[in-house]
């Protein structure tokens, strides 16, 4: 049996169905067991190193598996920052007791993570955070606040950003550390959208004690951790696979056009085949990024690429969803799941032109990493943090 066909009779097998108006516990107890079958089907992790707890396979291999799982609405999303941000980077970066100690229950799904980089005044220029994390004896004590954490109130642990050092430019004194999110002293505040949901959190640190093997990476060298897993968060964002059963892909909008019977119209049409086109050149380009990876050649700032190609496909999608739903898109008699769907995924597509760096900063990124074109300029970049006034300090 192929590889290919093995995953395909897994899922067909342990999916579990989706559990209408489930509670949050619930559904975290149902991911939860999902994510530990999955590994010990030898399904999860797998171009992760075998020795903490992957299955060591090739990129092809993931995209087989990713290719197969769209077809389901796999209940893994609560491990999305888990498995596409901050277990890379411990792959990374850490030392071995921290793969050893962290990689595998992540993989199984045993704790979840959760991503402390933005703050009130430092967003897209997270250089300025000003949360400190300051050195007594053999501990480090935290204080300040996070903001916009997705999943924060599920974690079990945080990857955070933290100045260790204010006396030097603010690129240069910034430390990346592992925090235990039940930790004393840490305070997580859901923030509820206008549906009622609290996809995000603000995270609060109030003399929060970590231990010295708490650092990821090395001290004042947390901007590289950084960059570390923004290119990570990056590629996961940009180069997944488009679940089936999302109502802007080309294929379930063509559906939506013959529904509606404005599949003849041709300006319909040549929106359908401009997103097809689009669609179609994003998955070649992802397919190469993982080929290269396998061959040895990591995306790094081209991970940006395909973030912003990412974003900008799901807006061409919500025009063209427009075009032929007219109001539908917007509202929906009670009774219509399928309007329902796309006017919840047409709300939350602004967030993919902001979520892991905002297409301004991928469009800086791509310029000067990818093209070599010059920086933009930056007055502060050599001046020490403890000068500035930036953020909430200004």
């Amino acid at each position: 049996m192929s590889f290919r066909e093995t995953v395909r009779a897994w899922l067909a097998e342990n999916v579990p169905k989706t559990v209408e108006n489930a509670s949050a516990e619930e559904r975290i107890a149902t991911a939860k067991r999902f994510q530990a079958a999955l590994h010990d089907a030898g399904l999860a992790g797998l171009t992760w190193p075998a020795e903490y707890g992957g299955q060591g396979r090739t990129a092809a291999d993931q995209q087989v598996f990713d290719e197969e799982a769209a077809a389901y609405d796999l209940p893994t999303d609560v491990f999305m920052i888990s498995m596409g941000m901050c277990g890379p980077t411990i792959v990374d970066l850490g030392t071995h007791e921290q793969k050893a100690r962290y990689v595998r229950p992540l993989l199984r799904g045993e704790e979840i993570w959760c991503q402390l980089f933005s703050e009130p005044g430092a967003g897209s220029d997270v250089a300025s955070l000003q949360t400190r994390a300051v050195r007594d004896g053999e501990s480090w004590v935290v204080n300040g606040q996070k903001v916009w954490t997705s999943g924060a109130q599920h974690a079990d642990f945080g990857a955070l950003l933290a100045r260790t050092n204010p006396d030097v430019p603010k690129h240069k004194g910034i430390t990346m550390f592992i925090v235990d999110m039940h930790a004393p002293g840490v305070t997580v505040r859901p923030l509820k959208d206008m549906t009622g949901q609290a996809p995000f959190n603000e995270v609060f640190f109030d003399n929060v004690r970590l231990p010295a093997d708490a650092v990821l990476g090395e001290v004042d060298a947390g901007w590289f951790a950084a960059v570390t897993m923004l290119g990570h968060e990056r590629v996961s964002i940009g180069g997944s696979v488009r679940r089936r059963y999302d109502p802007l892909t080309y294929t379930n909008l063509a559906d939506l056009a013959r529904r509606l019977g404005r599949a003849r119209d041709p300006v319909v049409r040549t929106e359908l085949a401009g997103l097809y086109a689009a669609e179609r050149a994003l998955s070649l380009f992802n397919t190469r990024l993982r080929q290269e990876a396998d061959a040895g050649s990591p995306p790094g700032a081209r991970g940006s690429v395909a973030k912003l190609a990412g974003a900008e496909l799901l807006w061409r999608a919500v025009r063209v969803a427009g075009l032929i739903a007219g109001v539908r898109a917007a509202a929906w008699d009670e009774g219509d799941p399928a309007a329902e769907e796309l006017a919840i995924a047409i709300n939350a597509t602004p967030a993919s032109s902001i979520a892991g760096g905002t297409n301004q900063i991928q469009r800086g990124i791509i310029g000067e990493r990818v093209l070599g074109l010059p920086k933009e300029p930056q007055v502060d970049r050599d001046v020490p943090f403890r000068e500035l006034r930036v953020g909430t300090q200004a």
